[in-house]
C-alpha cells in the first residue's frame, strides 16, 4: 500500500452531471409528503369528542392523559418501519420512471398503511374495565374506528 495522495481521473463527468440534473427535475424539488392526521380529519359535531381534530385525539393517544396509559402507536411506527424508508422510496421512484408526485403519493400510502396496521394490531395497555364495559369489547386505540380512518397523507409541492 502506498503513503500519500492517490490522484483518480474520470471520464464523461458531464454526463452524469447532466442526468442527476434531469432526474432532479422529473422528481421535482422542494417537494414533500406529510403522513398522519390532517388538519381537516374532526369528530362529528355529536359525541364526546364533538368536533376535535382527530390528531388531537391521537396525541392523546400517543402520549398518554392523567386518566388513560399512552400508546405510542405513531412512535412504534416510525422505530419500526423507518429504517427502510429510504430504500423504499428508491424502489418506488425507479418503478415510477422518477416522477416525483407518483413517488410521494405512494409513499405516502405506503406510509399510511404502515400507521394503520400499527393502530390495528396494538394491544398493551389494555382497557380499563370500564373502558371496555363502554366500549363493548377490549380493543385498544379502537372505538369508533374514526382515527383509524383518519390516517391519510398529502403531497405538498
Amino acid at each position: 500500500m502506498a503513503d500519500g495522495p492517490v490522484s483518480v481521473n474520470f471520464q464523461g463527468g458531464g454526463k452524469v452531471q447532466r442526468y442527476l440534473e434531469q432526474l432532479a427535475d422529473k422528481l421535482g424539488r422542494g417537494r414533500s409528503v406529510r403522513v398522519g392526521f390532517l388538519e381537516s380529519a374532526r369528530y362529528p359535531a355529536s359525541g364526546n369528542q364533538a368536533g376535535l381534530h382527530v390528531a388531537t385525539v391521537a396525541f392523546w393517544n400517543e402520549f398518554g392523559t392523567s386518566n388513560a396509559p399512552a400508546r405510542p402507536f405513531f412512535r412504534y411506527t416510525i422505530a419500526m418501519k423507518s429504517p427502510k424508508w429510504g430504500s423504499d422510496l428508491a424502489k418506488i421512484a425507479k418503478e415510477t420512471g422518477y416522477d416525483g408526485e407518483k413517488t410521494l403519493a405512494l409513499m405516502g400510502e405506503r406510509i399510511k398503511w404502515q400507521i394503520v396496521h400499527s393502530i390495528n394490531i396494538w394491544q398493551e395497555p389494555p382497557n380499563a374495565p370500564y373502558t371496555i364495559r363502554k366500549k363493548g369489547f377490549n380493543k385498544p386505540l379502537i372505538e369508533t374506528s374514526l382515527m383509524l380512518r383518519s390516517v391519510d397523507y398529502q403531497v405538498l409541492t
